[in-house]
Parts: C-alpha cells; sequence; structure tokens
C-alpha cells in the first residue's frame, strides 16, 4: 500500500499553495552529489535542518528566482538509488539575496514540527538526471510521492548492495574506511580477494590490480588510501609530480571480480593479467608490468 506523503506532512490546501519542493542532486559546477556533501557535514546540522552548502540555494542561473519571501520549502536529496530521496530540512524563506551575492542562499526559518523527520524519511518519487537542482511548486509532485520509510536513526550512508556494485570516489571509500558512513561496505570488502580497477577520471587513465593476502580487498585498498600509490612505480610518479590532493580528486575505485578468501591466489593474477591485457592498461594506463 502507498502511503501519500502528505499524509506525514498533513499541509492544507492553502499551505501547499505557498510551498515548494527542492529535489537536489548534484552539484552543477562540481558535479558532487548533494547526499555525499550532506552526509559530510556534522551530525548537528544534519538533524536540525541546517545543512551548509546543502539546500536554499536562492537562484538558478541569472535570472530565476527560485523562492519568494514567505515560502515554505521542502528539501530532498536523491539516494544512491534511482527515485528515492532523503528529506533534509523544511523552512519558511525570511529573506532572499540579490542576483550574484557571494552567499547566494536564502535566509531560512527552520519548521521545527518536521525535524523529527530530517534524515529519516525517504520517500519514493521519479524524476530524471537532466538538471543538478530541481526546485518546484509542491503541488506539482506530492500527490506523486510516497513514503518508502522512516529511519529508526539519521541517514549515515547507503548500504552495501553487492559486490557487483562497487564503484567508489576515492572521498567515499576514505570515509567507509574511517566508519563515518555505510558501515557495512568495510566489511564486505574485507571477506573477498579480487581484481579491482583504479580510474583517473580526469585523464581516463586506468590502474589494474589484485588483492590476495588477508584482509582481501579491504587490506589493499587500505594501503591506497594511506600511500595514495599503493607501491606501484606509474602512480608513485603521478603522487610525486600532483601530490596527494590528486587522487582524492580524481581517483575511483571499481572492484571488477571478486573471490572468496580460500580461492586460489594464482588464479586471481591470471585474472589480473587477463584485464590488463583487454584494456592495455601497461600502454595506456598505469601498469608498468
Amino acid at each position: 500500500m502507498n502511503i501519500p506523503l502528505n499524509s506525514i506532512l498533513n499541509l492544507t490546501e492553502e499551505q501547499i499553495k505557498g510551498s515548494k519542493i527542492e529535489l537536489n542532486l548534484f552539484d552543477g559546477g562540481t558535479r558532487e552529489a548533494f547526499i555525499d556533501r550532506w552526509l559530510e557535514r556534522p551530525e548537528s546540522e544534519r538533524a536540525a535542518g541546517r545543512a551548509k552548502r546543502c539546500s536554499y540555494w536562492a537562484w538558478y542561473g541569472k535570472n530565476r528566482r527560485n523562492f519568494h519571501v514567505g515560502d515554505w520549502v521542502f528539501s530532498f536529496m536523491r539516494l544512491y538509488r534511482q527515485d528515492e530521496w532523503l528529506f533534509v530540512s523544511a523552512a519558511e524563506i525570511i529573506e532572499m539575496p540579490e542576483r550574484g551575492a557571494e552567499n547566494g542562499y536564502a535566509t531560512v526559518r527552520i519548521l521545527d514540527q518536521y525535524a523529527p523527520l530530517f534524515g529519516r524519511l525517504i520517500i519514493n518519487l521519479h524524476r530524471g538526471n537532466k538538471f543538478s537542482l530541481y526546485v518546484f511548486n509542491l503541488d506539482s509532485y506530492l500527490n506523486e510521492a510516497t513514503v518508502k520509510e522512516i529511519l529508526p536513526a539519521l541517514y549515515s550512508g547507503d548500504t552495501f548492495s553487492g559486490y557487483d556494485r562497487v564503484h567508489l570516489p576515492y572521498a567515499k571509500l576514505d570515509r567507509i574506511f574511517r566508519r563515518e558512513i555505510m558501515p557495512s561496505y568495510y566489511d564486505a570488502l574485507e571477506s573477498v580477494t579480487g581484481v579491482y580497477c583504479l580510474t583517473d577520471t580526469r585523464t581516463g587513465k586506468l590502474y589494474i590490480g589484485s588483492a590476495t593476502g588477508e584482509g582481501g580487498v579491504a587490506a589493499r585498498w587500505g594501503s591506497y588510501l594511506d600511500s595514495k600509490h599503493g607501491g606501484n612505480k606509474k602512480l608513485r610518479e603521478l603522487y610525486d609530480r600532483e601530490g596527494e590532493g590528486y587522487f582524492r580528486e580524481n581517483f575511483e575505485f571499481t572492484l571488477l571480480e571478486y573471490f572468496g578468501m580460500s580461492y586460489d591466489p594464482q588464479k586471481v593474477l591470471e585474472r589480473e593479467q587477463w584485464w590488463k591485457d583487454c584494456l592495455d592498461t601497461r600502454a595506456h594506463g598505469y601498469n608498468d608490468n
């Protein structure tokens, strides 16, 4: 049975007419997912609906005003699964900045009656991927939005969804290994050996590696977080040339194949060589053997 969102918000017809819905996906400039930005903010900010640089951007482009003073705004961020959105804040617009102002966010008054749901209410709502920031009249989508679940505690990151779907930016992997978000991910990676790919998103170059020892993929990827280059010649050269920040900003980690901890390490190494040959990462990537 689908539960309408307004059965939770309990808005009157008049309130609905004066309200906006904000559906945030990616920062238009950096392409950073808003949910990742929200997760990086202190828990006190997230729980209060005041996570900085996450909601209430006042202008879209040069001329489009997202809000007017007096609007109620319900702010959501898309999770890592299509059509699932996390309720992160609700507020009344108190003041709008001038176009082009250095601080482009509206001044707001948090609607405290909805605070217990911040970071906990997840809804289903179908939207595409065309724009980075959505602000619409609430009545355009209120009837389409349904409640998926209300979490027992503040959302701390997606759960592990299978070894065939492991693809993580450096910064997110770092937070996982620090046990700040997505706690099941580290345990899962610690339980398998495998072949993996490091992608330099700035240049498109790849590095293929394998994990066969104790601690599995988690131990091997942890070595990259510690040293950035993992002891590999071309990656070390890149580190010496570009520095630590380059890896954090541009590298992504993907698990290509996974095996049980008791799987023959030699066969894992054979698969590693096969992937290097297929992707030609010696001539066009960061592998040197």
